[in-house]
């Protein structure tokens, strides 16, 4: 019977986690397509973060900037947590269809490597030799994986753009940030009652600050309304919440893995995300980029585990 029991826990975890590598890498995906299919990124993201908040309250029962976040003081920090939000989702869409899902991947789970140092000097955490050794391949990865066949060009119309460097590295940075803020919120601020409000209500604000920037946009005549972006905002949306939901459901059954489940959670979406979008873009990867993803993986296998 216990066997049987571990059996189905393991299932359970294993289930969890897919789903958490597979809906993630979706996001990454999804907003690559839109793009191909010539439908609004921006407003494609606002309705995603909508669709983000009516799914969480529907699963959660908890609603945004409630009574709990209001009176406990979190909705700051919701506010500033959901604005990075924004406008980091449109960099990675941004270097998504302009240098790659690889790139985008790459830069984005790489960015483990911010809050590893903050956590150094803010939290004490233990400083080896393998984790400074993991920091310096995970900038080497990053610089291969972003490494165009071309050289600086852009993967979406092949012209030389240097300027497109700056965009895996504006997300690199802005992902280890924003990472590093929920982590010291999670830790230092947020009470355990109010998690769930205060991501629905970062989420919220995430979809207000894109509903200002799209309304501005419109009436300087730069945008468009497109009624298809709702619908495009769904299928990013309700996977979107699903990928942190089953992410939480993994840690929540193995408390004392997380250093074990973030990583191969990481290194999973990186993989995953790249050769679907090998599959279905035909994006070209040279030897130095897959040599990037590898050393990616192995990058986060020893910032986790040295």
């Amino acid at each position: 019977m216990t066997e049987l029991r571990f059996t189905i826990d393991q299932q359970h975890n294993m289930f969890y986690l897919i789903g958490s590598i597979v809906f993630t890498s979706w996001l990454t995906i999804a907003l690559k397509l839109v793009d191909r299919l010539n439908i609004s990124t921006l407003q494609s993201i606002v309705w995603n973060y909508i669709f983000c908040v009516v799914t969480g309250s529907v699963v959660s029962g908890t609603y945004p900037m409630n009574a709990g976040v209001i009176h406990s003081g979190i909705w700051k920090w919701a506010i500033l947590i959901g604005v990075m939000f924004i406008i980091l989702f449109n960099v990675i869409a941004f270097t998504a269809q302009r240098m790659g899902v690889a790139a985008a991947s790459v830069s984005n789970k790489l960015s483990l490597v911010i809050p590893f140092l903050f956590s150094v000097f803010l939290w004490g955490d233990q400083v080896t030799i393998w984790k400074v050794s993991g920091i310096a391949l995970a900038l080497l990865a990053v610089f291969l994986t972003c490494m165009p066949s071309g050289g600086f060009q852009s993967a979406s119309d092949g012209k030389k753009n240097y300027f497109l460097w700056v965009l895996p590295l504006i997300l690199f940075i802005g992902s280890g940030l924003l990472d590093t803020l929920i982590k010291y919120v999670q830790q230092d601020v947020i009470k355990s009652g109010d998690a769930n409000g205060f991501l629905m209500s970062a989420f919220a604000m995430a979809a207000l600050g894109g509903m200002i920037i799209f309304a501005y946009r419109f009436v300087m005549r730069k945008e468009k309304w497109m009624s298809k972006s709702i619908l495009a905002g769904m299928f990013i949306g309700i996977p979107n919440y699903a990928s942190i939901w089953c992410l939480i459901e993994v840690l929540k059954r193995n408390p004392d893995s997380s250093s074990v489940v973030i990583p191969v959670n990481n290194i999973g979406i990186v993989l995953f995300s790249t050769l679907t979008a090998r599959v279905l873009f035909r994006e070209k990867l040279t030897a130095l980029n897959w040599l990037g993803i590898a050393l990616a993986s192995g990058a986060i296998l020893l910032i986790a585990f040295g």
